[in-house]
């Protein structure tokens, strides 16, 4: 009954449709008080007949029950209808219905629809303000654009996937461990996105891609430069080649500061071989500022509980049993020493293979991030390598700002560790001084091991995602001839 009722509303509305300025803007709100009848803007506005009588929530009602496409259409009634289907408040609701949280939608609108940061070479001297969203045109750009692929090349292992999908959908190794380690990076290259478009079952001329670049020759030197525009434009190479429609490679450690919503802050990353330490500042890694490599990753902590392991004669089949091991019942001590005085015992069952009980080895493991002597590990702590970088940070005066560099964003999959965020905010706070640890916040990895593919995700949707954020092969082959077979800083 009532959904007749609507359709007869919907049908007396569209009868009076009349063509009107289809560029009206949609940023514009009713001038009617929410609850009061339409007849009061009649007049002004364009009368609805007898549907000046409804209330305005009545009103608005029908449009979130006919969905945006009928929505967009009610704009052609009169300017009445305009002004209700251009709603802020109404297209939320639409994009609320999406697979992502409308937020998610706010922030990536908001900081992430201009594209890549550009290099400068002075220091920022004023902050962007984004313009006032339109939630009505963001939801007609968002539905035009095309889903992507997106590549997590990861150090251990790469995810791969739809843009449109919840999740990744695959997984497999690295490039690196693609072909002869000492075949040309080309064929290496090749092999590898080969490789994940025949396992995704899609031509490459399908869908654009996203890549989530490793962070590789973290230098600020001019060698380090160099290596980093060949190896990008080696990328671009090899996807054009493949007739790859559009490409957009970013930082892994930038997707996944923007998967935390933060576009300013320090990543730190836990790798496979190496941890790195990556202070970022309105979306641009910040290379001449510093960043801290640690030498001790993923493959450390599993080696070191393989040791602790073996020294209680506990047999296991293979890395990947100490790996799950890890992954189900290991932690990070918030006091190091008063956890060895608990009983601090657990079981996982991995299967295959039985039920595996530790005690102190579940946070012994970990311990080396912060006491790498105690597992024969020759690094710098994790926690002196981040307060050196805050240290860098501080001293180097952006917009006279030091609040930018306190959120500190773990990724990486042992990062999931429980424990590891409130440990390092502890240590900083401990060895810091108050000027600068006062409001540092750790986050733990806002998706888990998936963190950068989410934040690629994130890229991927954005309303302006073809024309900011990727580059074709036209514009490829004219940046490369324009720059001398390298590619413009904005590519860099």
């Amino acid at each position: 009954m009532a959904s007749t009722l609507l359709r007869k509303v919907w049908g007396s509305v569209l009868s009076r449709a009349v063509p009107r300025d289809p560029d009206a803007s949609a940023s514009s709100s009713s001038p009617r008080r929410r609850g009061a009848p339409a007849a009061a803007a009649a007049a002004e506005y364009g009368s609805l007949g007898a549907l000046d009588a409804v209330p305005i929530d009545v009103l608005a009602q029908i449009l979130r029950l006919l969905g945006p496409a009928d929505a967009a259409r009610s704009v052609a009634v009169c300017r009445t209808w305009r002004l209700l289907a251009s709603d802020n408040a109404l297209w939320a609701f639409f994009l609320s219905l999406g697979p992502d949280p409308w937020d998610l939608v706010v922030f990536a609108e908001t900081h992430l629809a201009a594209g890549p940061a550009q290099p400068r070479s002075v220091y920022f001297g004023t902050v962007r303000v984004p313009p006032q969203l339109s939630f009505k045109r963001i939801y007609g750009q968002r539905a035009l654009v095309p889903g992507s692929i997106i590549v997590d090349g990861g150090s251990g292992y790469c995810k791969y996937g739809w843009s449109k999908y919840a999740a990744p959908s695959g997984r497999c190794a690295t490039f690196l461990e693609f072909g002869n380690i000492e075949s040309p990076m080309y064929a290496r290259l090749r092999h590898f996105f080969s490789t994940i478009y025949n396992r995704m079952h899609v031509k490459p001329s399908a869908r654009p891609i996203v890549v989530a670049l490793p962070l590789c020759h973290s230098d600020d030197t001019e060698a380090a430069r160099a290596s980093r525009k060949q190896y990008k434009e080696t990328l671009y190479s090899v996807l054009f080649d493949m007739n790859v429609p559009a490409v957009c490679a970013v930082d892994q450690a930038l997707l996944a500061l923007y998967a935390a919503r933060r576009t300013s802050g320090i990543v730190v990353n836990i790798g496979f071989n190496v941890t790195s330490v990556v202070p970022i500042f309105q979306g641009r890694v910040m290379r001449e500022i510093g960043i801290e490599t640690v030498g001790q990753g993923a493959l450390k902590l599993t080696g070191f509980l393989k040791e602790l392991l073996q020294r209680r004669n506990i047999s296991f089949e293979s890395l990947y049993t100490v790996r799950t091991i890890k992954e189900k019942i290991c932690y990070v001590a918030a006091d190091y020493e008063a956890e060895l005085c608990k009983n601090t015992q657990a079981s996982c069952e991995v299967d295959g293979e039985g039920w595996f009980t530790l005690s102190e080895e579940r946070f012994k493991m970990a311990e080396i991030l912060f006491q790498p002597q105690i597992g024969g590990v020759r690094a710098m702590a994790l926690h002196k390598a981040v307060s050196l970088c805050m240290d860098h940070c501080y001293n180097t005066e952006v917009l006279r700002d030091h609040s930018w560099f306190k959120t500190v964003v773990l990724a990486g999959g042992s990062s999931c560790l429980p424990g590891l965020p409130e440990r390092l905010e502890k240590e900083l706070h401990k060895l810091l001084p108050p000027y600068i640890s006062e409001g540092i916040r750790v986050l733990p990895p806002p998706f888990g091991t998936d963190t950068a593919w989410f934040g690629a995700k994130m890229i991927g949707t954005v309303s302006t995602f073809s024309d900011a954020w990727c580059i074709n092969k036209k514009q490829f082959r004219q940046k490369s001839r324009h720059s001398g077979s390298s590619l413009v800083n904005a590519w860099r």
